[in-house]
This record gives C-alpha cells, sequence and structure tokens, in this order.
C-alpha cells in the first residue's frame, strides 16, 4: 500500500491541510477524520495543500464533495492549492473547479478568505 500523509496547521483562522503521497480508498478515511476533527471543531475555512500529493482516485475526490454542504452551510469554504499539472486535470474532468476555488498558491487562497 502507497502511503499518504495529512497534517494540519494553522494560519489566523483558516486551518491549511497539506496532503502528500497517494489518496485513495485506502487512505481517503484518514482525510475525512481530519476533516471531520476540523468541522468538530468548528473550523469552516480549510485550505487544502496538494503540493506533495502524487495521486487522487475517485475516493479522494469523494471526500471534498461529502464536507463541501456543511461547511459551506456555516459560512466556510475549502479552497485547494498548489496542485500539480497531473492532480489538476483530474479535478477539471470531473468539474471541480466550477465547484471549488482552485489557487496555484496557498497565500492566493489564504487571502480570498480574509476578503470574504
Amino acid at each position: 500500500m502507497e502511503s499518504f500523509e495529512v497534517t494540519r496547521r494553522l494560519n489566523g483562522n483558516v486551518a491549511i491541510l497539506d496532503i502528500k503521497g497517494y489518496l485513495d480508498a485506502h487512505t481517503a478515511p484518514r482525510l475525512e477524520q481530519e476533516i471531520q476533527s476540523l468541522v468538530d471543531e468548528n473550523k469552516y475555512k480549510i485550505i487544502v495543500n496538494f503540493k506533495d500529493l502524487v495521486y487522487i482516485s475517485s475516493a479522494g475526490l469523494g471526500v471534498f464533495m461529502g464536507f463541501i454542504e456543511n461547511i459551506r452551510s456555516h459560512q466556510g469554504d475549502i479552497k485547494l492549492t498548489n496542485m500539480s499539472p497531473k492532480i489538476y486535470r483530474v479535478f477539471d474532468l470531473l468539474g471541480f473547479p466550477t465547484l471549488y476555488d482552485i489557487f496555484d498558491d496557498e497565500q492566493q487562497a489564504i487571502k480570498k478568505f480574509n476578503v470574504q
């Protein structure tokens, strides 16, 4: 099984999740658990940094879809950053750019949260 890591940082009131490795059906529950922890702590402004992610499956994409409605109902959002062209292509094929804000870098996403 390929490895996957998720680590959490805070930048003011914005939670940043750095994800690394392979996000698939075996590892998606770890990301799901981390996002659920943020929701349980009433942290609804979330950035997911894809800088070190090398693979994502439909199970990984499903994690984002599973939370977005609840998070937005609390005036929050999940913003996605630092995707490689390969990862972005997967999101683009499934129409995610119309559903999520996707930024080239984390600072753009933080700025967007701070002006909302």
